[in-house]
């Protein structure tokens, strides 16, 4: 099948360069060259930005892209391969559910030299046409550069929604959207101005409830699918460097418990299941109908600093009345830790089949761990699904699903090892992921390699926050 794709693309390229006259191919090489970012192979949505890429390890001067009847002629400079997005854009609606080929030249006294070519599949599946991210350094002591981001996914049009010089360098964090709608958001301050901010009918307001009988502020937000609450995990938390271990930052709770905050009558609501002092609960998270919270909980432990890594979260469950604002009495263990490992950040495709989660070694806040992964269990059956195809050699954590359950976004540190990057991979009708690929950039080599910012919590949203910097300023500043 591939031979037969191998000959298709050369035969579109003999067409091409015969309708144009502008590329002579005299001769053609098995041998195809490395491209940054790595997008050999891997599926998109028709509604993606272009792929643009720099080839690697050899000099290339034509890059022809072939799906069904449509070519795309690319003229490359300093191995830039810079795609026409209007072009590109007519490609993919014309030829959904196909595959686009690219097949790079390189100019020789003879004519022109072909490399095999590579292939990307085109999904008639969509994503939603917007993520934001969280902009910031990846060092774990400078944190005074950040803002919280929004970025088209069919271009590469990025606007600024919040950023920490408004607040005298504060922190940001914890952004959330109420099932990825953009016009009711919810956001974390700290240091300045501290407190949850929620933004709903254009309004933006503090969460006033009385928190002096919590553990801390509230953290790790989920909505729930009615839009009245929100759950948070409250932590005691501490940090931990290492000069020889690999996982060089620990980040750990002496304590945790879960709460719901009801926005209508600002008030919060627990029980003891969720704030039990004899386990550590944390990562709430709604089922799409509402009525299961999904956690994290790990039995409690002397001296968690220096038994840090004995400390391993089971997956589980409660049922929950919205009606009632009561709970379920049981708590179900969906995965547990007695079988290895460390499962967190819990998250359910908007269909309800599928919980993926980040496992590790031990531990609750992986995402400097290299061990790391995700995983993904059928909720139906409570079998485990092959993931192998997203998971790296380095860091996979924070991870969102599209509205239509086709799509997950993740962070990962695969890429150097230092900064946190998104990658999407598309989810089959079986649950199981496709090759991701990183987030496309205009330049991409400048881009990822002379920013200097990490990308945190990548959430997916169905358009754009009626928010920019100043104006989320000016509605912030009469709250402060």
């Amino acid at each position: 099948m591939k031979n037969k794709l191998y000959i298709t693309a050369y035969i579109a390229l003999l067409l091409t360069s015969s309708c144009t006259n502008q590329i002579d191919v005299k001769s053609y090489s098995e041998f195809s060259p490395a491209i940054y970012p790595d997008y050999k192979d891997v599926t998109i949505p028709v509604n993606m930005a272009p792929l643009n890429f720099f080839v690697c390890d050899t000099t290339v001067d034509r890059a022809i892209l072939t799906a069904g009847h449509d070519n795309i002629y690319v003229k490359v400079s300093d191995n830039k391969v810079d795609i026409p997005e209007g072009k590109w854009h007519d490609m993919l609606s014309n030829n959904a559910g196909d595959t686009l080929s690219i097949t790079l030249c390189h100019k020789t006294a003879q004519g022109y030299e072909a490399y095999k070519p590579f292939h990307i599949a085109i999904s008639q599946d969509s994503i939603d046409p917007v993520i934001v991210y969280r902009l910031i350094p990846p060092g774990y002591a400078l944190w005074n550069r950040m803002g919280i981001y929004q970025r088209r996914l069919e271009s590469f049009e990025e606007k600024c929604i919040y950023n920490n010089r408004y607040g005298k360098g504060n922190c940001v964090n914890c952004h959330s959207f109420h099932q990825g709608n953009p016009s009711e958001m919810m956001f974390h301050l700290r240091k300045r101005h501290a407190g949850t901010y929620i933004y709903m009918d254009g309004e933006m307001h503090k969460i006033n409830a009385d928190m002096s009988q919590q553990l801390s502020n509230p953290v790790y937000p989920y909505w729930h699918p009615s839009g009245r609450y929100i759950a948070f995990s409250t932590n005691k938390t501490f940090q931990m460097f290492h000069s020889t271990d690999p996982n060089i930052i620990e980040v750990g709770d002496d304590a945790s418990d879960i709460i719901i905050y009801d926005i209508e009558k600002d008030q919060i609501i627990t029980t003891k299941s969720l704030s039990s002092p004899d386990a550590f609960e944390t990562f709430p998270c709604f089922s799409p109908d509402g009525s299961t919270l999904y956690f994290c909980s790990a039995q409690a432990v002397d001296s968690v600093e220096r038994n840090y890594k004995e400390v391993k979260y089971s997956l589980c469950s409660i049922s929950f009345d919205p009606a009632n604002r009561s709970f379920g009495s049981e708590v179900d263990t969906i995965y547990n830790a007695s079988e290895g490992r460390s499962a967190t950040f819990p998250r359910v495709s908007p269909d309800g089949k599928y919980l993926t989660y980040t496992i590790s070694d031990y531990g609750t806040f992986p995402i400097w761990h290299k061990d790391a992964d995700l995983s993904t269990i059928d909720i139906a059956t409570r079998e485990a699904m092959p993931m192998n195809a997203i998971n790296s050699n380095d860091v996979e954590s924070y991870h969102s699903w599209s509205s239509n359950s086709r799509w997950i976004v993740f962070s990962s540190r695969r890429d150097d090892g230092l900064y946190t990057r998104p990658y999407f991979s598309h989810i089959n009708e079986d649950g199981t992921p496709d090759k991701p690929f990183m987030l496309p950039q205009r330049d991409p080599m400048n881009h990822y390699l002379m920013q200097g910012f990490s990308y945190n919590i990548p959430e997916l949203i169905k358009g754009e926050v009626d928010l920019d910097e100043h104006t989320t300023a000016s509605k912030l500043s009469p709250i402060w």
